[in-house]
């Protein structure tokens, strides 16, 4: 095996591994202080005296590793918005799983890949490729409820409108979204219908759903229900004009998918062939193919092929992404 090839390999265990570790570190540490915190509340059975020169050790620890622990703190900066990015997606998992999981796929990617005889040199990148896997499958499950809520929405918005016709409360609607309607929908209303029983302002419990699931529609409801609240006004008949609209929208969408589906299609088949031919003349002639990493012609070669395989990509999603 080639030297660089082994520190590759080497070098990508050793980051998956300090990877792990810091989201070890860090959760670990959150947690017990959060015990510390229930202990002491609760009366816990420590003495005043080990409570003080636990506090003196923390003091000592604090001022020597100042520079780490900031460091940790701007690492953690961005787990808020990941907890709400896997609250999105109804992951059931957390996010320090989520990683653990991606580092132990690229660990397995890299395996597989090289059981497999493929090229040494794509084995770490390979590894890399898969363990981004779980992360899109996260993505890939956001935007599917993304999608069911929004198809949803005016079914939820119609319910709503006619419970307010007959007589009920705002609170009595989503309330009836939760028990007639299937998930997601009914998950989200029954957190918000459940916010305003325990006193929070419908108004807040609607724009928490709506940081929750950001769908523009949604937004024309709560703005509704908002200054409603203010002003007055026949809400029932504002939801239904929201519905009407949202579903002759759909209509269009289904149009114009319907017209872009050959340059979808033409996107999916450029992208995969190269990849394909690849793999298959490798199988076939490896020291062909072999040449586009040995030689300085070939790395330019391939790295220019790359290149113009993500610009193509892009310039195909930008014709078939028609805003409706």
């Amino acid at each position: 095996m080639e030297p660089i090839v082994l520190f590759s390999i080497v070098a990508f265990l050793g980051a998956a591994a300090l990877a792990a570790a810091i989201v070890n570190l860090v959760f670990d540490f959150q947690a017990t202080k959060a015990e510390d915190r229930l202990e002491v509340l609760a009366g816990g059975g420590r003495s005043p005296s080990a409570e003080a020169r636990k506090g003196i050790v923390k003091a000592d620890l604090v001022q020597l590793g100042k520079g780490t622990l900031q460091g940790l703190n701007k690492f953690t900066q961005g787990f808020g918005s990941w907890g709400l990015y896997l609250e999105q997606a109804d992951s059931p998992v957390t996010f320090p799983q989520l990683v653990m999981i991606a580092i132990g796929s690229g660990i397995v990617g890299s395996a597989g890949a090289f059981l497999a005889s493929a090229p040494l040199a794509l084995v770490p990148i390979i590894g890399l490729v898969v363990s981004y896997l779980p992360f899109v499958w996260i993505s890939f499950r956001r935007g599917s409820r993304f999608k069911k809520f929004a198809k949803q929405l005016p079914d939820a918005l119609e319910l709503i409108g006619r419970a307010l016709r007959s007589g009920h409360a705002l609170g009595s609607g989503l309330n009836l979204v939760v028990h007639e309607m299937p998930n997601p929908i009914a998950h989200e209303f029954s957190l918000a219908f459940e916010q305003q029983n325990l006193g929070v302002s419908i108004e807040t419990a609607l724009k928490s759903m709506l940081k929750r699931m950001p769908n523009l529609d949604l937004k024309f409801f709560v703005t509704a229900v908002a200054i409603q609240r203010q002003c007055g006004g026949d809400l029932a008949e504002i939801l239904d004009k929201i519905g009407y609209v949202i579903r002759e929208r759909f209509k269009i969408l289904g149009t114009v998918q319907a017209l872009t589906g050959e340059g979808r299609l033409s996107g999916v088949v450029l992208m995969i062939l190269p990849i394909a031919i690849f793999i298959a003349v490798y199988y076939l002639n490896p020291s062909y193919v072999m040449l586009l990493f040995t030689t300085p012609l070939g790395k330019k070669m391939i790295t220019a092929g790359i290149v113009m395989q993500i610009m193509g990509a892009w310039v195909i999603n930008k014709i078939i992404d028609i805003k409706v």
